[in-house]
């Protein structure tokens, strides 16, 4: 659903368990987040910016478009 976020992981040789990991919670919720079942708040995308080190604004790194 976040193109740019994928990329970002790709880019950084980060797996979305890895992720999960960094942030502490399990990877079915990081994947239901990613995939849209479930809303991303604002705090969550701050730390999801912070464990990849993305250079990317938040608004660049969650674009749906």
């Amino acid at each position: 659903m976040y193109k740019n976020l994928e990329v970002e992981l790709v880019r950084r040789g980060i797996s979305k368990s890895m992720l999960a990991k960094r942030l502490g919670i399990a990877p079915q919720t990081l994947s239901n987040k990613l995939s849209g079942r479930c809303k991303i708040t604002l705090p969550e995308a701050i730390k999801i910016r912070q464990a990849i080190e993305s250079d990317l604004s938040i608004e660049e790194l969650f674009a749906t478009a």
